[in-house]
This record gives structure tokens, sequence and C-alpha cells, in this order.
């Protein structure tokens, strides 16, 4: 079933709600709070890299409270292990049984902040509920909440001691992107509150986390016209073929591209996706699958730019073609 105009518009008002409400505490910069509600309703996770105090934690807490979620916060560290974050089986002598104590990881929205200083055993204890939406200890299988989003940041600066994301784990981010400082005007709206500590700010909820699984699956019966598919896919085929990438996009970064297109387009007010949704999107989506040949890197070539380059050199199908 696609879904419908009407729909559409009922999901676009919403969106634009859900924004808004954030829009209180991170104070200009609605272009990320978008991403990061397209990310939640396409059933995505994502990766903020950014420098300390630009408000991480902030827009992982507001997003929780307007979807009346909840939220936790894991502080990686060289000696976090993996089962600091799944929970672990503690054995209850009153019983005579192991018993699962949750970890934070069981939370509908989890900031995982500078996931690079934990080691690659820890970081890879996300991989399987970041994919599956479940924890196995022991064992043994346990679902985590739903909605369920891991945004995780890492600092640009201060490497030493970090633990660079691998290939695998990074594929598994939907969207990559960075929140920024704040402009002139917005700073001096974040000075003029500054009486109120960013932690005790607290925003009203908009919707139940029942009706965000519903929107999710709105999201999905978005129309997507062949000729919207032929151009991902020619742009996918583009990253594969450029001389300053060694390893192009792969098939699940394609199906990614798609999927947060749709909710872009229900955002928008659409239940078509048209090629400038693909165009907005494919930078958050797809620089960070990228792996660039280091003498490019070297020159200063990033994942940004070749994908900026790419969506120059490849040409989109007419509007008529993609409604």
């Amino acid at each position: 079933m696609t879904m419908t105009p009407e729909q559409a518009a009922a999901f676009s008002e919403t969106f634009n709600r859900l924004v808004a409400n954030v829009d209180q505490v991170l104070l200009g910069k609605t272009f990320v709070i978008r991403l990061g509600f397209t990310a939640l309703l396409s059933e995505g996770h994502l990766l903020l890299e950014d420098f300390p105090g630009t408000g991480k934690t902030s827009l992982a807490r507001a997003m929780a409270q307007s979807v009346r979620g909840t939220s936790s916060r894991v502080q990686f560290t060289p000696d976090l292990l993996p089962g600091d974050i799944t929970g672990v089986s503690i054995f209850d002598q009153r019983s005579n049984e192991f018993e699962f104590h949750a970890g934070p990881i069981f939370a509908n929205i989890v900031l995982a902040d500078e996931i690079n200083r934990a080691s690659p055993k820890t970081q890879a204890a996300l991989l399987e509920v970041m994919e599956e939406t479940r924890v196995t200890v022991d064992g043994i299988s346990h679902e985590v909440a739903r909605p369920f989003m891991v945004i995780a940041t890492q600092n640009p600066i201060e490497q030493a001691g970090t633990y660079r994301l691998p290939e695998a784990q990074l594929d598994r981010f939907l969207m990559k992107a960075s929140i920024g400082y704040p402009d002139h005007t917005s700073t001096l709206r974040i000075l003029e509150g500054s009486a109120v500590k960013a932690h005790e700010t607290v925003v009203p909820p908009v919707v139940s986390a029942a009706e965000v699984i519903a929107l999710s699956e709105q999201a999905r019966t978005v129309h997507v016209d062949p000729s919207i598919n032929d151009y991902v896919s020619r742009l996918i085929d583009a990253t594969r073929s450029a001389v300053e990438v060694r390893l192009g996009v792969s098939v699940r970064g394609a199906l990614a591209l798609i999927r947060t297109a749709k909710t872009l387009a229900a955002a928008n007010g659409r239940h078509y996706v048209i090629p400038d949704d693909i165009k907005i999107l494919a930078e958050p989506v797809l620089a960070h699958r990228l792996l660039l040949d280091p003498e490019a890197e070297f020159d200063g070539v990033t994942g940004s730019s070749v994908i900026g380059q790419l969506l120059i050199e490849t040409a989109p199908p007419s509007d008529r073609q993609a409604v």
C-alpha cells in the first residue's frame, strides 16, 4: 500500500512539531535536528563528529523526551568492557539461577559518547544491537526497546589514544553529521538562558513511542519511481569507480539512501521521492561509507567532497519522471 497525499501531509505536520520541539533546546540547528529525526523514523543510527560542547547530549535527550522515550549515555573509555554496554548475567543465590541485568543499551535513544576511545572489542558490542535490535548474552537474546536509536559521537581532534572505527562499524550508521557551533543570534539566545543548566531543560512529549513506530511504518510506503532507483544505482556505481576511492558504497548504503529519502519526502509532505531528496541526503548517508585512497586523503580529499563532485557528474532524472 502506497502512502496517500493526506497521510503525507499528516506525517509532515507531526515531523515538523518534533523538530520545533527540539529546536527549543538546540538553537539554530534545524537541519541537524531534521537529520536526527529522519534517522530515527528510518530506523537507523546517527554518527556525530564534532567538537566538545556543541550540544550532542542535549540533542539525544531532547529527542528522547519528544517521543516520550528513555535515553541513556555511555561514556566510552579505553577500559570500558562490552558487558558495561549490553549488560551481564549475575548468579542469584536465592533462586539458584543466573539473572540478566540490562545495560544502558536498553533505552530508546542511546548516546555513545566518544565511541572511538573504546577498544575495537567494545565497539563491536554495538554491531549486533544496531543491526538486529537485540543483544545476545550467554546465548540468550534480549530485545531492546522500540523505537531504538544510537547517537554516537567522536571528536575530530585529540586523536591520540583513540581507535578508528572500522568500515563495518561505520556502515552500520545510517548517517553521519556535524552539529557545529551556533551562529551569533543563536549564541545570544543561549547566553540569555544561561541561568538554566542544559541537563535541567525538559521539552514536552510530542508523540508516543507507539506513534513513532507507526510513523516509521508509514515512511516505508512512500512511492519511489524506477527512475529514482536508477539514479541512486548510477550514483553508487560512480563511488566505486572514482579514482580517489579505494572502496565504494555497499548495497547497504544504497538501501539506506532510499530508506532515508522516503522519510524525508514524507517529512516534506510528499508521498513520493524526488531527485532533490537524494541530493540532500547523499552526503550524510554516503560520505562516511567511502574508503579513500591514502594519497587522495593526504592531498586533502574527503568523502564529502567526492560525493559532492559525483552529484555534479551524475545526471538526475527529470522531475516528471520521478513523480
